[in-house]
């Protein structure tokens, strides 16, 4: 099941996928309009995450995280078809993403949904590139 991100439920995403803090997110749903955070939960047990911002007629991907045992299920899927339904009803036109290029069950999964790779940014994770991926909404 995919909800909205309960404002109690800050703490639970901070601990399972470190990419999220609680101030940021915290921050963020309060200060910023145009993000969004959904998990997707089995038995009210939080096992993903998806963040992504709707600014006006375009849309970033910031992050997808599922946990490792869950991981191959489709979860992520999951996440990426409910995106694309808010996006469609908010009248996006395209969405953007960025991966590390040695994510490669990342990248699968975004090419499998349409993206292309459109740039490189050298470096960019640490010495590790950056694939700048693209996608549009008809």
């Amino acid at each position: 099941m995919i909800d909205e991100l309960d404002i109690n439920e800050i703490e639970k995403i901070e601990k399972l996928f470190k990419v999220f803090t609680k101030d940021k997110v915290l921050y963020d749903i309060e200060n910023n309009p145009f993000t969004r955070y959904f998990v997707y939960k089995i038995d009210d047990k939080i096992v993903a995450c998806i963040n992504y911002h709707i600014m006006y007629e375009r849309s970033e991907l910031i992050d997808i995280n599922v946990i490792e045992s869950e991981q191959n299920k489709k979860i992520a899927s999951s996440l990426l078809e409910f995106m694309f339904k808010d996006l469609k009803l908010n009248n996006v036109k395209e969405i953007t993403l960025e991966v590390r290029e040695n994510n490669l069950n990342a990248i699968h999964l975004y090419k499998k949904y349409g993206f292309k790779e459109i740039s490189v940014r050298k470096g960019y994770y640490h010495g590790v590139d950056g694939i700048l991926m693209k996608k549009e909404l008809i």
